[in-house]
């Protein structure tokens, strides 16, 4: 009820879940790739299996966008926007 959705990739990453807590029930997004696969972002810490990642990494996943080439322009925030993340 946080408002957190969790991704989950198989292995061969070319099916993605997404799961989300809404009013009345849990929501289920899915995608299947016919070729190709989703590149995923490394984990700092390999041990724990999870990653953090804001909205905009997430739809350029989905969007076939390789974060690894692609680079994050500092921005402005104030300072209870940062709390927030």
């Amino acid at each position: 009820m946080s408002g957190d959705l969790f991704i989950f990739v198989n292995k061969p990453r070319n099916r993605i879940k997404l799961l989300r807590w809404e009013t009345g029930g849990f929501v289920l997004f899915y995608k299947r790739l016919e070729q190709g696969t989703f590149h995923l972002p490394k984990p700092q810490d390999a041990s724990a299996g999870k990653l953090t990642i804001d909205y905009s990494e997430l739809v350029m996943i989905i969007n076939g966008i390789s974060l690894e080439k692609a680079k994050k322009q500092r921005r402005f925030y104030q300072q209870n926007d940062v709390d927030k993340m």
